[in-house]
């Protein structure tokens, strides 16, 4: 059995972190599908038994059940040394720029894609308005960060990029943005994190069937 079991579906970029790690560093992993559109996430048995949060990605690893992506990959480059960090100064970037990324790169664009594909009902206008000046803003300073050095922290990736790269790779008709012409520099580095070896799209990668977006 491999020793890490990856709880998750293939429309959550935040398991996709996980997963890509996992992949590109050549660790064994088994995929466990989580019916997150049947409700299983919201049913009391799974958060008492796998996460009181109600979220994938779950990690088990050596009896334990590890949430939050951020921390998961923390976790696993502590361990084994891949995408770590080299010394305390690039920890300390890494985690920067994983808290701007959870709370303004990917929460921000995650929503709006989640309102726009697979909500129950049409978000209001207005909402995805404002969601989209968010995106905006944090994708262009990205852009312009990334405009001068290939990875997040530096010459190499690390998992901050990891971090940052969980919901770039889903179609332009589920996220709105075309990234290539409105932010070629991350659009670049998200080729670069492609050329990574065991690098594979997120409905290649993690289980569950393709959803096509409601609107």
């Amino acid at each position: 059995m491999p020793p890490y079991r990856l709880h998750s579906f293939c429309q959550s970029g935040n398991a996709y972190k996980v997963a890509l790690y996992l992949n590109c560093s050549g660790i064994a992993w088994e995929p466990v599908e989580v019916d997150f559109f049947g409700g299983e996430a919201r049913k009391s048995d799974w958060r008492d038994s796998m996460n009181k949060m109600g979220e994938v990605p779950v990690l088990e690893a050596d009896g334990r059940r590890l949430t939050q992506s951020g921390a998961i990959l923390t976790w696993l480059a502590e361990r084994h040394g891949n995408f770590a960090p080299a010394n305390a100064d690039e920890r300390y970037e890494a985690l920067r720029w994983m808290l701007f990324d959870n709370h303004k790169f990917t929460s921000n664009y995650a929503v709006r894609r989640f309102l726009k594909c697979f909500a129950p009902n049409a978000p209001d206008p207005a909402v995805l308005a404002f969601l989209m000046q968010r995106i905006e803003a944090a994708f262009a300073l990205t852009d312009k960060h990334l405009a001068s050095q290939p990875f997040i922290i530096g010459k190499r990736p690390t998992i901050a990029d990891f971090s940052l790269a969980g919901y770039i790779y889903y179609p332009e008709d589920e996220t709105g943005v075309d990234l290539a012409r409105a932010y070629p520099a991350i659009h670049a580095w998200s080729e670069r994190m492609k050329s990574l070896p065991g690098w594979k799209h997120p409905y290649d990668l993690l289980p569950g069937r393709y959803i096509a977006p409601a609107r």
